[in-house]
């Protein structure tokens, strides 16, 4: 028996969310009194792994320009099998959500999606999850022989625990694929919304896109990534890759910063696992006051740029 970790990546370098799943699986791993493996797929240096408690690191180079779900969970699937792996731990990504139901069927395992703890009980084997669009959290148990966990972003963290580590190669079957990515384009943003630890965002309160400056302004300053309500993507103001939500990308950020943005109920369930919440809105009613850590009430063209140039000050001094 082992415990089976997928550290995820793109262009070759490791997503934080792969250090995140690594800490946790080496924290169950020692629950069980078991070994981890780690696997990639055309991943990154594996010595970045060591650091967070990688100590067997499985490298599959096979060849595919992008991310592919059934190819993945395929690969996973095998590995698994060669390594009598018994719990699989995912991350909760877009990418994540899509292989892990899929490796879950090839093991005929259960699987727990969105999980933000390690098990409180590993006999029987329970985990602390989100639900109902992160509003409460439900203990699950996985009453299958074989598991898979998907690890909700920034909810365990990434904990250094180095480790002598080694790789070894593994040479991975992939089948014919029916469906093949011909071109991919990428946001074009300094930080991506999955990495960040800090969220701008940006609604119709902001009255157009020529207004958009100061929150790109405001995110370079915090070393954040841009985002925007789903009418602002809607009305072609800002791409819509930088749309969160419910109906757009999922937001666990440390800090989310929404200017303009009044709070619609799909709005909040797609940013509400993000740990600090900072609202500022001229209307004092906005439904995200109630979401929100701290709200500002006032006019954001007089805010924001008040406090770019306090944060300006702070670093220079």
């Amino acid at each position: 028996m082992s415990v089976l970790v997928f550290a995820d990546s793109s262009e070759g370098k490791f997503k934080k969310s792969a250090f995140e799943v690594v800490s946790y699986g080496k924290k169950v791993a020692e629950q069980l009194g078991t070994d981890l493996i780690t696997l990639t797929i055309n991943g990154g240096d594996a010595s970045e792994l060591f650091t967070y408690g990688a100590e067997h690191v499985i490298e599959v180079k096979n060849g595919l320009s992008s991310f592919n779900a059934k190819a993945y969970s395929g690969i996973i699937k095998q590995v698994a099998d060669d390594k009598s792996a018994n719990i699989v731990v995912i991350d909760s990504s877009i990418d994540g959500l899509t292989v892990a139901p899929l490796v879950a069927v090839g093991l005929e395992a259960g699987y727990a999606s969105n999980v933000v703890e390690l098990p409180s009980s590993t006999a029987p084997f329970v985990v602390k999850r989100k639900a109902f669009s992160n509003k409460g959290f439900n203990n699950t148990e996985i009453s299958t022989e074989r598991k898979v966990v998907g690890v909700a972003k920034n909810s365990y963290g990434a904990h250094e625990n180095a480790v002598s580590g080694n790789v070894e190669s593994f040479d991975a079957s992939v089948e014919e694929l029916t469906v093949k990515s011909e071109s991919i384009e990428k946001a074009s943003g300094k930080v991506s919304i999955a990495d960040a630890d800090v969220v701008v965002s940006g609604g119709r309160g902001l009255k157009g896109p020529e207004n958009w400056g100061m929150v790109e302004e405001l995110a370079d300053i915090l070393g954040a990534a841009t985002a925007c309500s789903k009418p602002v993507s809607d009305l072609g103001w800002r791409p819509h890759s930088e749309h969160v939500g419910q109906t757009g990308k999922p937001v666990a950020s440390n800090l989310y910063i929404a200017i303009g943005i009044s709070g619609a109920i799909q709005h909040l369930a797609g940013v509400n696992a993000s740990k600090v919440k900072v609202v500022i809105n001229n209307d004092a009613e906005a439904p995200f006051f109630k979401a929100a850590d701290y709200g500002i009430v006032a006019d954001a063209f007089t805010v924001v740029p008040e406090l770019i140039e306090k944060l300006k000050a702070f670093k220079q001094g």
